[in-house]
């Protein structure tokens, strides 16, 4: 799984809505994205049959909460240290890393919007619609329009 993690931060890195603080200072300001009714009512419909307990998010996703961290919550502009676990609805595991440092305005949008929901030493599960996630491209495991659970450990927030 390692290998997809260069894969995750190969697509974070191109679909960064901020660039390097070298070149622009970080706007730290969430992006406002909102998923297309079509794809909530397909998350929705996953969330219900499958009796997952999940808070609605009104930019499209699902998150649940297990533990809020402590301390200082992570902005856009935040490098986040996760253990991670990103799976298709249907169980596969397509990725997962332990440990690893992200510039949070690198990530998918999905991720930018969730992972602000926690403190350090949270842990929070997103269930994000493909327009939040990989949308239309399909990458390797992850087919096209796919929606996404991530299992996200926040280990640090600077």
């Amino acid at each position: 799984m390692k290998r997809y993690g260069f894969m995750l931060l190969a697509w974070a890195l191109l679909a960064g809505s901020c660039q390097q603080a070298e070149q622009t200072p970080c706007d730290p300001t969430i992006p406002t994205l909102k998923a297309p009714d079509s794809e909530i009512a397909a998350l929705k419909k996953y969330i219900d049959s499958s009796g997952i307990s999940a808070m609605a998010d009104g930019r499209g996703f699902y998150y649940s909460i297990q533990a809020p961290g402590t301390g200082t919550k992570p902005t856009l502009c935040s490098a986040v240290t996760v253990n991670y676990v990103g799976k298709l609805t249907n169980g596969t595991t397509f990725d997962s890393s332990s440990n690893i440092t992200f510039g949070l305005n690198q990530l998918i949008v999905g991720w930018q919007e969730g992972i602000p929901l926690i403190a350090p030493g949270g842990s929070i599960t997103l269930y994000l619609p493909p327009s939040l996630a990989y949308g239309a491209q399909a990458l390797n495991g992850i087919p096209a329009n796919s929606i996404l659970v991530f299992t996200i450990d926040l280990i640090q927030s600077n």
